[in-house]
């Protein structure tokens, strides 16, 4: 159980560097920023989606596993 709290807590670290990164990258100027705030706004997309994925295999997994 308490593996499943520090991930949870890795994630949400995680999300919230995304977001303010995002508002950094989008408040400043030149076309590496504006390249930046693409990465940051892609990432704020797929990497929550992707740890959504990875939790449902995970208990597919585990419920495979008990039968």
């Amino acid at each position: 159980m308490k593996l499943k709290r520090l991930l949870a807590l890795i994630g949400a670290i995680l999300l919230i560097g995304m977001y303010v990164s995002t508002l950094i990258f989008s408040l400043m100027n030149g076309e590496f920023a504006m390249d930046m705030f693409k990465v940051s706004v892609v990432c704020t997309i797929i990497i929550p989606f992707l740890l959504y994925a990875f939790t449902l295999i995970y208990n597919v997994l585990k419920d495979h596993r008990k039968k």
